[in-house]
């Protein structure tokens, strides 16, 4: 039996198209009285930035300018009718993070933007909406933010 969602995790990197995923996210938050967990990865070093290949999302280097995102994100969130907002930062590449911030909090949802998907480098070395929606054991929803 399907259920209502309950805890929705969605990704910013800080740019416009991943507050489109934020928005569509909260008026889904706010549809279901749901908890919305904001999600932020972040790398711990210019090196480990350095190792992961993909140019397709923005590199955050250090926790602070992700919790600066998340910040903006959830002021957004709640223009569009989400009360309950969590925040959460990751270490890792985009797709690690979520996925960590989707099993540690037990979320239903996970909501992340295009952007990557139909992108050269996406099609051969994966993209963030592509790989989230292949490792992940909740529902995925991939918001059309980027034509």
């Amino acid at each position: 039996m399907m259920s209502d969602y309950n805890k929705i995790v969605v990704g910013t990197d800080g740019s416009k198209s991943s507050m489109l995923a934020v928005e569509r996210a909260a008026k889904i938050a706010a549809a279901f009285d749901a908890t919305l967990i904001i999600g932020c990865a972040y790398y711990e070093s210019e090196e480990e930035a350095t190792k992961t290949l993909r140019q397709d999302s923005v590199t955050i280097l250090g926790d602070k300018k992700a919790q600066a995102n998340l910040e903006a994100g959830k002021a957004h969130a709640e223009s569009f009718g989400a009360t309950k907002i969590e925040t959460a930062v990751s270490p890792g590449t985009p797709v690690q993070a979520l996925m960590a911030i989707v099993n540690a909090n037990n979320a239903d949802l996970l909501i992340v933007g295009n952007r990557g998907i139909n992108s050269l480098t996406g099609r051969l070395l994966g993209s963030v909406p592509a790989d989230v929606a292949r490792q992940s054991e909740c529902d995925v929803m991939i918001v059309h933010t980027v034509n």
